[in-house]
């Protein structure tokens, strides 16, 4: 059984910045892609930012330049610093991670940014 847990969400003014964690728990050994979903009111969940086993990054044009996605392989733990942040970026933020051709979701943590 795999475990993702988030932290680091919360209330930002614009121009802010927050640094999300997703820590991988259980099960698991050196999962492949690990990346950050978000999900704002009334609308359908989107991929912010993914990252590959061996580093390769892709992000959803909105956020380029802004976000960067990292991760620890030997913590098994991604992150995602944001930067510049807008009133729009407001959504909770859901971690997925690829392990063994099953997806895990963390439980989402909660970002706002005030205007």
């Amino acid at each position: 059984q795999v475990q993702l847990v988030e932290s680091g969400g919360g209330l930002v003014q614009a121009g802010g910045s927050l640094r999300l964690s997703c820590v991988a728990s259980g099960t698991i050994f050196s999962p492949n892609t690990m990346g950050w979903y978000r999900q704002a009111p009334g609308k359908q969940r989107e991929l912010v930012a993914i990252i590959s086993s061996g580093g390769i990054t892709n992000y959803v044009d909105s956020v380029k330049g802004r976000f960067t996605i990292s991760r620890d392989n030997a913590k098994n733990t991604v992150y995602l610093q944001m930067n510049s942040l807008k009133p729009e970026d407001t959504a909770v933020y859901y971690c997925n991670v690829e392990y063994r051709f099953r997806y895990y979701w963390g439980q989402g943590t909660q970002v706002t940014v005030s205007s």
